[in-house]
């Protein structure tokens, strides 16, 4: 009996704790971050309760609430700022939609990368260099032959 009442004693006190208080931290940038021991002296902060269900208990999770129109002094709006273009390494000249239809008809464009060659046609049947060139020969299924030539930036050569 003695060793029955610690027992259920013992797994009273394991109970494992289903929520948990964390709090959300903002620094003067703007930055969120979420810990359980506090948050330094210099950000704001916010306890949150945290509560996660266990998995396939049919309970339902509330989404996150929408952000106001403000941010700590900084108007939010839906203007799109764009920092950086993304760079192929040829000097854009084939954009994204023409390089997918290139290589789904797999014609080859001036600009096109070597990866993207090998996407349209294969595999390489040989490759020379001369000059920091290189030049790619491949055969299709018919046996014709064709070669695409290269840069020593790695991108086709074609009128600039």
């Amino acid at each position: 009996m003695k060793m029955w009442v610690i027992c259920t004693g013992l797994l009273l006190l394991a109970n494992p704790a289903f929520s948990a208080s964390v709090f959300r931290c903002i620094d003067t940038a703007g930055h969120v971050t979420f810990s359980q021991q506090g948050c330094p002296t210099d950000q704001s902060s916010e306890r949150q309760q945290a509560v996660n269900p266990k998995p396939s208990s049919d309970e339902t999770v509330r989404m996150a609430t929408t952000a106001s129109s403000t941010n700590h002094g900084r108007k939010v709006g839906n203007d799109v700022a764009v920092v950086a273009e993304k760079d192929d390494g040829c000097g854009n000249r084939v954009t994204g939609s023409e390089r997918r239809s290139a290589i789904i008809s797999k014609s080859i464009r001036a600009g096109m990368t070597r990866s993207d060659v090998e996407s349209a046609l294969g595999r390489p049947e040989s490759t020379t260099s001369t000059n920091g060139r290189d030049r790619l020969r491949f055969r299709d299924g018919k046996g014709q032959v064709r070669t695409v030539s290269f840069d020593e930036h790695g991108c086709v050569l074609g009128k600039r």
